[in-house]
C-alpha cells in the first residue's frame, strides 16, 4: 500500500512539474490598499441566562450598574446583587469596506468570567469600537449557540462544542463609516499578498498593456495606480483590472516542517545538488529477565533474587542513494520513500542536505 502510494505521489509530482503555471486574476494576487475589513470590540453584558452566569464577580457587578444608570435605576451603595443570570461578555465583530451607516453585520460573543453557558442569552445594547476608540456599530440581539454544557450535582460535567461562545446573525448596526481614500486619493496602491518583484512586474505590464500608463511600481508589493477622478469611471476600471489574467511568476523552492504534527510539505521548486544519502537505523534491544534463586535444604540460606540481562544490537540495511545535479522533487520522494524514512527521520536529512549545500531551498519549521 505505502509503495502504490509513494507512486502515485511521485506521478503527481511529475505531471505538476510538467505543466507551466496557469494564469491567474489580479484580483487573486492581491488586493486594493484601503479595500479591507476593519477589527470591532466591545464589552457587553448578557442576560437571561439560566443560572448559568458569573454571580457574584466584580466587574460584572460594576457592568450592571452602568447599564441600570442608563436605564434610570440606581442600586444603592454597598449593594452587591446575585447575578447568575448575567455574564460578562467580549463581542466581536469584522466592519467590511464601504459598509454605510444603517447596514447589518454579525458579531460573536465570547464569556471572559466564570459562566458556564450562553445559551439562552440576550445581548444588551452594546457600542463596539475601532481601533481609534470610536464607536463604528451597536450590538444588540439573542444569541445563537452551537454548544451544550451540563453538570451532576456530584461534580461530573458534560460539554458538547463551546456553550460560551455565540454569535447573532446581524447583530450590529453600523453608526460610521471608514474612510478608505478609494474616491479622493490622488494614487491607488495595490498590493500583492506575497513580495515578488517579478510577478509585481507582470501584473504592471498587464496593466498597462490594457490601460496604457497606468501601473509602477514602487516595490515588490506594490504598484501605484493613477487612475481618473469620479467614483463611477474609478470603480469601473478597477474591476477591469481585477480580472485582467497574469501568469505569476514560480513560487521560490521552499520545504515547510511542522515540528508538532512531524507533517513535511515539499513545492515543486525545491532542487538538490549533487549529494549521497546514506540512512540506517540502530535499534539496541535490552531485556531484563529477574531469577528467584532459593537457597540449598538445612543451609539457613535466604531466598535472593538474581539478575539475568540480555543485550541485542539490530541494525537495519542502510542503502546510498546518489542524487544527480537539478534532481526534482519525484526523484526526491523516490528516494526517501526507498529509504523508508519516517517523518521525523525526513527532517534530519533535509537538515543535513540543507546544512552541505546540497538542498537549494529554504526550510520553514512552524
Amino acid at each position: 500500500m505505502s509503495r502504490i502510494l509513494s507512486i502515485l505521489f511521485a506521478t503527481f509530482a511529475l505531471v505538476a512539474a510538467a505543466f507551466p503555471a496557469h494564469a491567474e486574476r489580479v484580483r487573486d494576487l492581491g488586493t486594493f490598499q484601503g479595500v479591507r475589513s476593519n477589527q470591532l470590540t466591545g464589552y457587553g453584558i448578557v442576560v437571561g441566562l439560566e443560572g448559568t452566569g458569573d454571580d457574584n464577580l466584580e466587574y460584572l457587578t460594576q457592568a450592571m450598574r452602568g447599564v441600570s444608570g442608563r436605564m434610570g435605576l440606581q442600586l444603592p451603595p454597598g449593594v452587591s446583587p446575585g447575578l447568575k443570570n448575567a455574564a460578562a461578555v467580549m463581542i466581536t465583530a469584522d466592519l467590511p469596506a464601504f459598509a454605510k451607516p444603517g447596514q447589518r453585520i454579525d458579531v460573536t460573543v465570547s464569556t471572559i468570567g466564570k459562566a458556564k453557558s450562553v445559551r439562552g442569552g440576550a445581548l444588551i445594547l452594546t457600542p463596539l469600537y475601532g481601533a481609534d476608540g470610536q464607536i463604528y456599530a451597536m450590538a444588540q440581539g439573542n444569541l445563537a449557540v452551537g454548544g451544550l454544557g451540563v453538570s451532576g450535582r456530584d461534580g461530573s460535567k458534560l460539554s458538547v462544542n463551546v456553550p460560551t461562545v455565540g454569535r447573532i446573525a446581524s447583530g450590529a448596526s453600523v453608526e460610521r463609516a471608514v474612510d478608505t481614500g478609494f474616491e479622493n486619493s490622488d494614487v491607488l496602491r495595490w498590493n500583492l499578498f506575497e513580495a515578488d518583484f517579478l510577478t509585481a512586474s507582470r501584473v504592471r505590464d498587464a496593466i498597462n498593456a490594457r490601460f496604457p500608463g497606468t501601473a509602477t511600481i514602487e516595490d515588490g508589493v506594490t504598484l501605484a495606480l493613477n487612475l481618473p477622478f469620479g467614483t463611477d469611471m474609478r470603480g469601473s476600471m478597477m474591476a477591469q483590472i481585477e480580472m485582467i489574467d497574469v501568469k505569476p511568476a514560480e513560487s521560490r523552492a521552499k520545504v515547510i516542517v511542522n515540528s508538532r504534527t512531524g507533517t513535511v510539505v515539499i513545492n515543486s521548486a525545491v532542487r538538490l545538488a549533487p549529494a549521497a544519502i546514506s540512512h540506517g537505523k540502530l535499534v539496541v534491544r535490552v531485556d531484563e529477565s529477574p531469577r528467584v534463586v532459593q537457597p540449598a535444604p538445612f543451609s539457613q540460606g535466604r531466598t535472593a533474587t538474581e539478575q539475568s540481562s540480555s543485550i541485542s544490537v539490530e541494525e537495519g540495511g542502510a542503502h546510498v542513494v546518489n542524487f544527480q545535479p537539478g534532481a526534482s522533487l519525484a526523484q526526491l520522494v523516490d528516494a526517501l520513500n526507498m529509504l523508508g524514512v519516517t517523518p521525523s527521520d525526513l527532517v534530519a536529512i533535509l537538515e543535513s542536505l540543507k546544512q552541505a549545500g546540497a538542498l537549494n531551498a529554504e526550510m520553514v519549521v512552524i
